[in-house]
């Protein structure tokens, strides 16, 4: 398989979950109250946002790669 083949099928896969999952979660904890023995913390959630624009180029291009790296030299 062409290089071109490959790197077009991933971004395929990354468009096609940057359109599902619309960004990326994770959870950090933050030290809340921290007196002698006694730490409180908290878990805060937060999440990157993933523009559908971006998902949609990722695919765009990947299907644009697989498309012409997959003509290759036919003689």
């Amino acid at each position: 398989m062409k290089p071109a083949v490959v790197i077009g099928i991933l971004l395929i896969v990354l468009g096609i979950v940057a359109l599902s999952y619309q960004g990326i979660t994770y959870t950090t904890r933050e030290k809340i109250v921290d007196i002698g023995p006694i730490e409180a913390t908290a878990e805060k959630e937060k999440t990157i946002p993933l523009p559908p624009i971006l998902g949609g180029l990722a695919f765009v291009s990947g299907v644009i790669l697989v498309l012409v790296g997959g003509r290759g030299d036919r003689r």
